[in-house]
């Protein structure tokens, strides 16, 4: 065998050993000092088990996963926040380098940026009515064209078909050709737009301080609510439940779904109004930043803040892998998780001067940070931040047109209804607990008391001497023992009943000298 291949093959049974050590489940039971035969022979063939299933599951990685997260590795002495993008994009290969660019629109600006869940699509939104979808996987532009009034934010629908844009007075949907479909009235003038996938519900705050809630599929208005905190521009959907995240001006956070009139959860996040939500793939991480200067990560189990810096924040954003993008001003700043939600500085990009940052958006499946600001778009890498690995029944890049056609209809399909959304989804299709004070039916105590007569009438006896089996006896007992077996049942029947009401005292009735005084005297 060639020196090359047998390097190769233990490089290949190192790597498999490194994974099958990742799935362990620590050290192992030591056999030897045992002295119980039948206890080391159980604990022999449970290790075995162990072993087998850690070794399954590194295979599994490494057919079905074959690509692995990068992350900036820096020396002794280096920081990784200090590498400029330049010294980045001359370590990466040739279609990674193509990736990043700088796109000066200074007229029609400040941008905002939005992104199709498969990350092949971005919608970008100029505030002064400049709209174009682009396919980054080929760097085409698809369409561009001018509304000629204000746009405040965009939103993909459940594909690159269909958008939604927050103009000066009302919502409005185009599709992929710039042609209008729709102008949602009912919504006003809104400020921010979120799209419920799993539900087809678009959601949209306006500057009334309502939230709406409408199903694109059939057009149907799901709800309208007043959130009560007055105008709000912060809104942000979690991926994890679909609750739908508000920031408000007294420093309040609260969480919405289509089917309460009240927020499931109100949090004091700030002391001074909230600029920015953003919420981890995952669904128990939430990040907030306001005015008082204080970006927090919250762990929405407790509903405790787990980390706390100082530092402004106008968009925040969470990436696949969980790194953590803040825009100030004309800078943008990344943190990375470095175990125990330890958040800590991972990279740093300062725009131009004058540049005023206003959206930042991590891009599906890539290592990629959109950036919307003042003079145009912007895009970064940030390696470590996409997830490397697909699942093409879920998300794929590279889908074809009768790919995206079936994905439809299954989406459609699959579609759940408004009351699926809640705090904690994994209540769903398991079975609610009967209530303590859950009172039986006058039905169903009628039948179990039926049963326990029966099971008490046909209840062997012993046969006894000395004349104590006489029929007169048995019988005796037996009567005995179907009146114990009614008495719960009776007593309970007898406490469900009403209380006797009090007799009003009139008139007719003769009370005590004593009482008479307290007695309410008849009007004339």
């Amino acid at each position: 065998m060639a020196p090359a291949r047998v390097d190769a093959q233990k490089d290949a049974e190192n790597e498999l050993e490194m994974k099958v050590a990742k799935y362990s489940r620590g050290k192992g039971a030591d056999l030897k000092a045992l002295r119980d035969k039948k206890l080391k022979g159980q604990l022999a063939v449970k290790e075995k088990l162990f072993g087998q299933s850690a070794k399954a599951a590194a295979k599994a990685e490494q057919w079905l996963m074959p690509c692995e997260e990068g992350f900036l590795e820096p020396d002794d002495l280096e920081k990784t926040y200090r590498f400029p993008q330049e010294s980045i994009m001359k370590e990466v290969d040739l279609l990674s380098s193509r990736k990043p660019f700088d796109m000066i629109l200074p007229v029609l600006g400040p941008y905002t940026i939005e992104y199709t869940s498969n990350g092949r699509y971005m919608l970008v939104g100029g505030r002064k009515g400049h709209l174009a979808m682009m396919d980054m996987l080929n760097m085409d532009l698809i369409k561009e064209f001018q509304v000629r009034e204000t746009v405040r934010d965009v939103a993909f629908l459940h594909n690159e078909q269909l958008y939604a844009v927050a103009q000066k007075k009302y919502p409005y949907i185009y599709n992929r050709h710039g042609t209008e479909i729709h102008c949602l009235k009912e919504h006003g003038k809104v400020l921010k737009l979120q799209f419920l996938t799993k539900q087809f519900l678009l959601a949209s705050i306006n500057s009334f301080g309502q939230l709406h809630y409408q199903d694109v599929s059939t057009g149907e208005m799901i709800a309208n609510y007043r959130t009560g905190l007055g105008r709000t521009d912060v809104m942000r959907v979690n991926s994890y439940n679909a609750v739908i995240g508000l920031g408000h001006a007294g420093g309040k956070v609260t969480m919405w779904k289509p089917t309460s009139v009240k927020p499931l959860v109100t949090m004091l996040c700030h002391h001074g109004p909230v600029t920015a939500v953003a919420f981890d793939r995952g669904g128990h991480l939430m990040a907030t930043a306001g005015v008082d200067r204080k970006i927090k990560i919250w762990d929405l189990r407790k509903y405790e803040v787990v980390k706390s810096y100082t530092a402004r924040a106008q968009s925040l954003d969470f990436s696949q892998k969980g790194l953590l993008a803040c825009s100030n001003g004309s800078q943008v700043e990344i943190y990375r998780d470095f175990g125990g939600h330890d958040y800590r500085l991972y990279m740093k990009h300062r725009m131009m001067k004058g540049y005023q940052v206003g959206k930042v958006l991590f891009r599906p499946y890539e290592d990629i940070l959109g950036i919307g600001h003042s003079m145009g778009l912007s895009s970064i890498l940030v390696p470590g931040s996409g997830e490397p690995n697909f699942d093409t029944f879920v998300d794929n890049p590279m889908e074809t047109t009768k790919q995206k056609r079936e994905k439809e209809v299954h989406a459609l399909l699959d579609k759940l209804p408004p009351d699926t959304i809640m705090l904690n989804p994994n209540l769903i299709a398991t079975v609610r607990a009967p209530k303590k004070k859950e009172k039986k039916t006058k039905k169903e105590n009628e039948e179990e008391m039926e049963e326990a007569i029966e099971a008490a009438k046909n209840t062997a006896r012993k046969k006894k001497t000395k004349g104590r089996s006489k029929p007169s006896k048995r019988a005796k007992k037996k009567e005995e023992d179907v009146f114990r077996a009614k008495r719960p049942f009776l007593e309970q029947s007898e406490g469900d009943g009403r209380p006797d009401k009090k007799q009003r005292v009139g008139e007719e009735v003769e009370l005590p000298k004593a009482l008479q005084r307290f007695a309410k005297k008849p009007q004339s």
